[in-house]
């Protein structure tokens, strides 16, 4: 057993084949040094001497059960690392969600998440995590950056006995995506462990925010008001505005009375809720988070990283569910992708399937951010990739996005690691079955329903008519043609 006490040189080294075939796969990963971002390839790339992290206290939720390290790449990514006093031998890799916006790393990100998800680290799990490099939109470069964090760990504290990846919102995104660009035969990763993913990834992914955009507008005609200067919706928010968070929200209460009681809205404010609501099918609790995103973070998409190019469409697209829908598409705005903008999000954060190691999904049902239809997206992208044996999709009777069951957690790293040592894949209902023990632990429920099935995504999200209903958004032949192009993609 490998001890957080012992220094990288005092670490043993793994004795059987595997081990031995591991520990020379990420000798050689150091030697090359620690990966860096194109927007094409993720290869080692860089002789730089591995960084060296820095001793730091373990967030609460942890205290003194670990040892815990901090530190940044050689991209300028912050990333923290925490190995138990009582490690089993493997080690979970933390994608983490968003995305967060900003120029730089932030160096809490880790460390909170690292918190958030202490159950790993009560489980015998040591954790890394990264911040990346920069805030704003980059699912590869996230991809690029875990799979940094992963190589640091090996190179200060021994190659693991197994290793797991794990995403939580556009973090299950990232991990995807890091799981097929790393997670191959060489056995870098084992498994993947995707909680309340965005796994219909970018291109199609934010369809419903797309909709959300231009219904709010033609209601509330107050992102831009008539008398400011004007944009495309699909901008999000024009480059120069000082628009802030607050007053994003006194707009949206303006028009809707969101945050008031029914009882202090107009009769104006209440019919422009009821529409925008009924018409894009977002829950009333999380309209203020999916609008901000669409103003916020399109921006940072269409202006920061495709070069004010559009990569967002509603052509054709027939909006219901309002008092008046025949006004409703007349009037509302509409806007046609820009091929290359559209190819380039879809190459940096869509999923062609190709998965070769087992993956476990686990959404809530109701989650009302990342709708769980997501994860219908996501089957039938791995059944056109045949690779639908490696996938096994569980549902939880959960109401939230951002954190889920803490038995739960412990129950499916444990049924993901049986299923790598076993060779043997669960079904959602011996995974459902199995929770108990765990909570007789951490007693905060199990809430799994192993009879669900989601519907498919265009039942939720209005299907664009340009293939808008078939999956995979992004096939494999096109991910390699479009790498070959100079320049394709998001830059990290």
């Amino acid at each position: 057993m490998r001890t957080p006490a012992q220094t990288p040189a005092q670490i043993p080294r793994a004795t059987s084949i595997r081990g031995r075939l591991r520990h020379t796969l990420a000798v050689t990963a150091a030697a090359a040094g620690l990966v860096t971002g194109t927007l094409t390839v993720a290869a080692p790339a860089q002789a730089d001497p591995v960084q060296h992290s820095d001793a730091a206290a373990c967030p609460a939720g942890i205290g003194d059960k670990a040892t815990c390290y901090t530190g940044q790449d050689a991209n300028g990514a912050y990333y923290a690392i925490a190995i138990p006093k009582d490690w089993n031998g493997d080690l979970v890799v933390h994608a983490h969600g968003g995305p967060d916006l900003g120029n730089a790393s932030d160096p809490a990100r880790s460390v909170d998440d690292l918190d958030r998800w202490s159950v790993m680290v009560d489980e015998g799990y040591a954790w890394a995590g990264s911040s990346y490099r920069r805030g704003g939109y980059g699912t590869r470069m996230g991809a690029i950056d875990t799979e940094n964090v992963r190589r640091q760990f090996v190179a200060e504290f021994g190659e693991p006995e197994r290793t797991f990846l794990h995403g939580q919102s556009w973090g299950g995104d990232v991990a995807a995506k890091t799981l097929e660009m790393y997670g191959d035969k060489r056995g870098l990763y084992d498994a993947a462990l995707l909680t309340n993913g965005v796994l219909a990834g970018g291109s199609r992914g934010y369809d419903y925010r797309v909709d959300l955009r231009v219904v709010h507008q033609y209601y509330c005609d107050n992102l831009p008001r008539p008398t400011e200067p004007q944009y495309p919706l699909w901008q999000g928010l024009r480059a120069d505005s000082t628009l802030t968070t607050t007053g994003f929200r006194a707009r949206l209460r303006e028009c809707t009375g969101y945050d008031l009681a029914p009882a202090d809205r107009t009769a104006l404010q209440q019919r422009n809720l009821d529409d925008i609501l009924a018409v894009t099918n977002i829950p009333e609790r999380t309209l203020e988070s999916h609008l901000r995103f669409a103003v916020f973070t399109f921006r940072d998409i269409v202006l920061g990283r495709l070069g004010g190019r559009n990569p967002f469409s509603n052509v054709g697209v027939r909006y219901s569910g309002s008092h008046d829908d025949k006004a409703l598409n007349a009037g509302v705005e509409r806007f046609e992708a820009d091929p290359t903008a559209k190819r380039d999000l879809s190459y940096d954060s869509d999923l062609t399937g190709d998965v070769e190691i087992p993956v476990l999904t686990l959404h809530a049902i109701d989650d009302p951010t990342a709708f769980v239809e997501h994860e219908s997206a996501y089957r039938m992208t791995l059944e056109e990739a045949d690779r639908d044996h490696h996938l096994v999709q569980t549902f939880t009777q959960e109401h939230e996005h951002s954190q889920l069951s803490t038995s739960e957690y412990a129950n499916s790293m444990a049924r993901l690691a049986a299923w790598v040592e076993t060779g043997k894949r669960p079904s959602a209902r011996s995974i459902a079955a199995s929770c108990a023990q765990f909570d007789a632990t951490y007693g905060t429920g199990c809430f799994y329903d192993p009879d669900f099935r989601p519907g498919s995504y265009a039942s939720r999200v209005e299907a664009r008519p340009d293939g808008g209903r078939d999956w995979p958004a992004m096939t494999s032949g096109q991910e390699r043609r479009w790498s070959r192009i100079e320049g394709v993609g998001i830059a990290p």
